[in-house]
């Protein structure tokens, strides 16, 4: 069984939090044999997948700074039975096509299991080209309904779990006639779908407009028109913020003064730069707790930062920090970096603490819970929590 402790309440510590020897040093003991081409006693290889190119590249650097703290401060407490572990990083771009050529560069480089996938378009066909290859997958970002039982583990919420806590949003705001649009790409799709899928079902509010912009265009008049004809109350954008931010300032502009919500792959503070200043009021997001949302982070935080350069994190850095930490229980557990072993003991863990919580995975490798709230724009663009939803 895996302690329970919460890492956010330990004492402070000059950049490693206590939990994480607690939760790496206890459990089974013996050694760890190596897998594929690892030499026993070298370093453990975790391969992330990330865009570090092209216009998600922010989210790379987040997700490797994340990572890269959580390999600091288990190879300080030790390692893995004695082994350091070792980041190996490649670019997906969040394009289908770069992902499986960057996948297919991670499997040569030898590495023991995968801590990337940020757009799930991109994430999605480098699934098969791990699994081939026996390397483990925990997923810290990309969400997308589509990844759901294929074999990879995913610490982010789902996008039935997002679609269900907008729903539960929208349906306390009392809105009668709701608008969803999204860009197109597997992740905002699904989203899209799903909210006005399980929006329908529930029977809350209506859903009078469901569309699509092409996240390569700069005017959406056409699809701002249509939602402004459609008389809507409130607005589920899917999509990423480059095209968030231009639709929704344009959506303002052309008069819609009522609720905008957006999804997790539009909170960040860029959002609020290419929406302007003034266009983001009333603007809410559904994404998972961000490290200054979190009771106790500032030793995490300060840690980041160190490893940063003097960089705040932004999403899904604590999400990355906590893939290195599953991955790096489930080889301890294991006694191995064998991927059956480890994929084995990974399912099997019960109370890791993470920034969601307690760690419980479903049968079929997600989360038993999505942790999702509502943020909303703050201080400088940046988005602060505005409700957890909890009753």
């Amino acid at each position: 069984m895996t302690s329970s402790t919460n890492p956010w309440r330990r004492a402070p510590a000059a950049i490693s939090l206590a939990a994480v020897a607690t939760l790496l040093l206890a459990g089974c003991g013996g050694g760890i044999g190596g897998s594929g081409t690892e030499t026993e006693g070298g370093p453990i290889k975790l391969g992330m997948l990330a865009p570090f190119s092209g216009s998600e590249a922010a989210f790379g650097d987040y997700m490797q700074n994340g990572a890269e703290l959580a390999i600091q401060e288990i190879n300080d407490d030790g390692g893995i039975d004695g082994r350091q572990l070792e980041l190996v990083v490649e670019d997906d771009a969040c394009d289908a096509t770069a992902s499986v050529a960057a996948a297919q560069k991670l499997v040569t480089a030898g590495i023991d299991a995968s801590v990337g996938g940020y757009c799930s378009g991109a994430t999605l066909p480098t699934i098969p080209v791990f699994k081939d290859a026996g390397i483990p997958m925990v997923i810290p970002a990309a969400n997308s309904n589509a990844i759901v039982g294929q074999g990879a583990f995913m610490i982010n919420g789902t996008g039935t779990q997002q679609a269900e806590a907008a729903i539960k949003f929208a349906t306390e705001l009392g809105v009668t006639k709701v608008a969803a649009v999204n860009d197109q790409t597997d992740y905002s799709k699904d989203l899209a779908d799903t909210f006005v899928g399980d929006a329908e079902e529930a029977g809350s509010f209506k859903v009078v407009h469901d569309g699509a912009v092409n996240p390569a265009d700069k005017d959406f008049s056409a699809n701002v028109k249509a939602v402004i004809d459609a008389d809507p109350e409130f607005v589920y954008w899917t999509g990423y913020y480059q095209a968030g931010g231009l639709l929704t300032r344009q959506l303002r502009e052309a008069g819609f003064e009522g609720t905008i919500l957006v999804g997790d792959g539009t909170v960040d503070a860029q959002f609020a730069e290419i929406a302007g200043d003034g266009f983001t009021d009333d603007v809410f997001g559904t994404f998972t707790k961000t490290p200054d949302m979190l009771e106790g982070a500032d030793d995490w935080i300060a840690g980041y930062k160190k490893i940063s350069g003097g960089k705040e994190p932004g999403p899904y850095s604590i999400q990355s920090y906590d893939a290195v930490r599953v991955v790096a229980e489930g080889m301890k557990e294991a006694g191995s970096t064998e991927g059956d072993a480890v994929n084995t003991a990974i399912a099997a863990i019960d109370g890791l603490e993470l920034s969601s919580g307690p760690l419980k995975f479903t049968d079929d490798r997600t989360l038993s819970g999505g942790g999702f709230v509502i943020v909303t724009v703050g201080p400088e663009g940046s988005f602060v929590l505005h409700d957890d939803l909890q009753d």
